[in-house]
């Protein structure tokens, strides 16, 4: 009998030792890649404070905090973050925290929230909530960078279905649109037993994310199209990456 996870997706599927194994080879060096842009578009100071918002394992906190800036990584994935801790010194420091609630009121210059990671609520009144508690942990003139897929071209080149072998594990995958999210299913056999984990993303588009901004009451700076900061485009983007300022 397969196990079923049928509490908040993201609160099993990241804290599961599975969701690592399937992603080990997400590439790093396009990640860093980005970040550097980012850097020499916003131009931190050294005392200025980051803050890394869902920061999974902590990786790209830990190479900010090697440009010699100081940054708060949090994520609500326990394991994640007791696995982060280990690099922790006197400018790096990690926290278990739900984005739904404000964390240090007006305690940072920056917020990054990279690589997807908004939009997991089912509800989409708690989409607005952690962006407002988020608004809340900027200081006044502070700035926020989410980065997003650009969902209009994810949906229109969806793969359905796709096999994948990681560490002798064949992880079945299926992706779909349903009631506004991208859902994508993965299945697969461990030692005898049968596991079933779904992410599911809201499918948001220019326009919904617009809509928030307002209601956080953040203006937005400028919107690129993929980690080189090109301009951002509808139809040919990769990505959404929005830039506000409180």
């Amino acid at each position: 009998m397969a196990v079923k996870h049928e509490v908040e997706w993201f609160s099993t599927w990241f804290d599961s030792p599975y969701y690592h194994i399937l992603y080990k080879d997400r590439d790093m060096q396009e990640a860093r890649h980005f970040m550097d842009k980012l850097l020499a578009y916003l131009h931190p100071k050294p005392h200025e404070k980051i803050l890394d918002l869902a920061c999974g394992k902590g990786r790209h906190s830990l190479y900010l905090s090697q440009k010699g800036l100081d940054v708060t990584g949090i994520d609500l994935s326990r394991q994640s973050i007791s696995y982060a801790k280990q690099y922790e010194h006197e400018q790096l420091h990690f926290d278990v925290h739900d984005m739904r609630q404000v964390y240090r009121p007006g305690g940072f210059d920056f917020i990054l929230n990279m690589f997807t990671s908004f939009g997991y609520f089912d509800n989409d009144t708690e989409n607005v909530v952690a962006l407002c508690a988020t608004a809340k942990s900027l200081k006044h003139g502070g700035k926020l960078v989410i980065d997003f897929m650009n969902t209009n071209k994810v949906i229109d080149h969806l793969v359905a279905h796709e096999e994948k072998e990681v560490q002798g594990i064949n992880f079945k995958i299926t992706r779909g649109v349903e009631n506004g999210f991208i859902i994508k299913t993965i299945d697969f056999r461990d030692e005898g037993q049968e596991y079933h984990y779904e992410e599911r993303v809201r499918a948001l588009r220019q326009e919904d994310f617009l809509e928030y901004f307002k209601m956080a009451q953040l203006r937005l700076v400028d919107t690129f199209g993929d980690y080189n900061l090109n301009p951002y485009n509808q139809a040919t983007s990769d990505r959404m990456v929005f830039v506000l300022k409180k």
